[in-house]
């Protein structure tokens, strides 16, 4: 359906492809996969037109139809949810917008002389949006939005009212209703809760067109696609199977490369030991030259190229009492809508808590009557002894100084530390070299959470309290917070919609339901073996 066949593309002085090639095929469902900057949505842009390669081609089957969302979702506005995403519905949307046009037609006196004509194209236009199933289509719209957890109110309401996160699903669900012949889907997981998130990995499932996707959850990823691309270094690589598959490919090839090379290493080593030894000896003249252009004509084997990775430092924290938070007769609403009546829960020392709920339960809040972000209507939230608590919060990357650099926000941070240590510290989360010169202002969503959780973990508290602490991290960073995390000796209470990190941290599940919460011992996985449901109320 599409090929992309030898293309070589340069943004700006960066060199994206070097005579790369690849296809997806009718019904395959491929994840697309590489750093940061690597040209992913560079590759989509190019499928779409919107961008041509420098050399090479990119063709498109013949009346194959795409759908692209990308995560700049432009200006919406003057309609409600629903009729936006019924706009963006393909040749049905046409057409419904022609029968809106004769309807008003039919009814506008100035055009009575022309009203044989109109009710003609009327009955044409409406044979063709029943044969589309136009009538079917709000219904259909609906269902898509529900799935992406909007309430009715939500979707008759005017979408400009809506926040960025919700217009990226207003756009998502534009793509899902199309229903293309091949989806692009650019991050469509980085602003869905975990309902939302398994409701779209199940309509993905069932879709019969084919899906070229990026997305920073590696469960998502494994349960949907069947191949995956990698972009490395210009090439475009391919390997069948799951993301799981390709990591243990990618490792196992690596690994044959660098044993090849040091293989080709240690002879030229040996060879070129001889051709030194012997080059002056007129018996040997003969064998040197021999050795010396069988050198020269030696494909030379590379290492396998060593892959930037963030490493996480935790230094110690200080022991807190065993008794870290203890929440009593918590009454909690916002006005009509309660959302805690009577809450009563203990958090010990080295216990890690992860919060599940639906959108709305009251997740965020129970970080925020912990965290002192918000006040309870009645109750008490009593903080234990010698705990020091670190809060990441979504809203807190609206806090960094824009005009700030790097270096310069954590200098004002810690005005003590001196530039040696936090110079090492931004190294730890990925800004190295002139990276700690950028203006906070240009980083990305990704750069913005490492420099937030950087500053948190500096001095490090014994309290983790995280609101989605993997939104907008990359696969490879998300490993490396796991992977210290793991090793963190303090208490942890978190959201996150992602079940990799749910499953890997979690050692207690509290569930907010409206007729009050549950609590399960042991962790993510414990409670889906114990309720058959990944997420409140959805069922495996």
């Amino acid at each position: 359906m599409i090929r992309i066949e030898n293309i070589s593309k340069q943004n700006s002085h960066r060199l994206l492809y070097i005579e790369a090639s690849a296809a997806l095929n009718r019904g395959e469902k491929i994840g697309l996969v590489g750093p940061n900057g690597a040209g992913k949505t560079t590759l989509f842009r190019m499928i779409t037109g919107e961008e041509q390669p420098d050399e090479g081609q990119v063709s498109v089957d013949r009346g194959v139809t795409i759908g692209y969302f990308d995560q700049d979702v432009g200006e919406m506005s003057g309609r409600s949810a629903v009729a936006e995403v019924m706009a963006g519905a393909g040749p049905v949307s046409e057409v419904a917008a022609e029968l809106h046009d004769l309807e008003a037609a039919m009814s506008d006196p100035d055009r009575m002389d022309e009203m044989d004509t109109i009710i003609e194209r009327y009955g044409e236009v409406q044979a063709r949006y029943e044969e589309l199933d136009g009538y079917g289509l709000d219904g259909r719209a609906r269902e898509v939005l529900a799935g992406l957890s909007f309430s009715q109110e939500m979707m008759d309401g005017d979408v400009s009212k809506l926040s960025g996160g919700w217009k990226m699903r207003v756009a998502l669900a534009r793509i899902l209703l199309m229903r293309p012949d091949v989806m692009l889907l650019d991050e469509p997981s980085n602003h869905l809760d975990l309902e939302s998130l398994i409701w779209l990995e199940n309509f993905l499932k069932t879709y019969d067109g084919a899906l070229l996707m990026t997305s920073h959850d590696r469960e998502f990823m494994n349960r949907i696609v069947n191949k995956i691309i990698e972009i490395d270094a210009g090439s475009l690589n391919t390997y069948s199977g799951d993301y799981t598959f390709y990591e243990r490919q990618r490792e196992k090839n690596e690994k044959q490369q660098q044993a090849q090379f040091e293989r080709q290493q240690a002879m030229l080593a040996k060879e070129i030991k001889f051709i030194e030894r012997f080059k002056a000896r007129a018996s040997h003249a003969a064998q040197v030259q021999s050795r010396v252009k069988k050198l020269d004509k030696i494909d030379r084997v590379e290492p396998p190229r060593r892959r930037q990775t963030v490493a996480f430092d935790f230094l110690p924290a200080p022991r807190s009492g065993e008794d870290v938070v203890n929440i009593k007769g918590i009454h909690k609403a916002y006005g009509s809508r309660v959302i805690y009546d009577g809450l009563d829960f203990m958090i010990r020392r080295r216990e890690r808590w992860c919060i599940m709920g639906v959108n709305g339960a009251g997740k965020s809040t129970l970080l925020k009557l912990v965290t002192g972000g918000t006040e309870p209507d009645a109750g008490t939230v009593t903080i234990g002894a010698s705990v020091k608590l670190g809060y990441f919060a979504q809203h807190s990357m609206d806090l960094l100084d824009g005009e700030n650099t790097v270096l310069g926000w954590l200098e004002e941070r810690f005005p003590k530390a001196g530039q040696a240590p936090l110079r090492a510290l931004s190294g730890c989360f990925g800004f190295s070299g002139d990276d700690v010169e950028k203006r906070c202002r240009v980083l990305s969503g990704g750069e913005k959470a490492r420099l937030v959780m950087a500053a948190m973990l500096f001095d490090p508290p014994n309290l983790l309290v995280l609101d989605e602490p993997t939104n907008h991290l990359d696969i490879d960073t998300k490993e490396m917070l796991i992977k210290a995390l793991s090793s963190f000796e303090g208490t942890m209470l978190f959201v996150s919609h992602d079940r990799h990190f749910l499953g890997a941290l979690s050692n207690r599940v509290l569930e907010v339901t409206p007729g009050g919460v549950e609590r399960y011992e042991g962790g993510y996985v414990e409670y889906v073996e114990r309720t058959g449901r990944e997420a409140p109320g959805i069922h495996i």
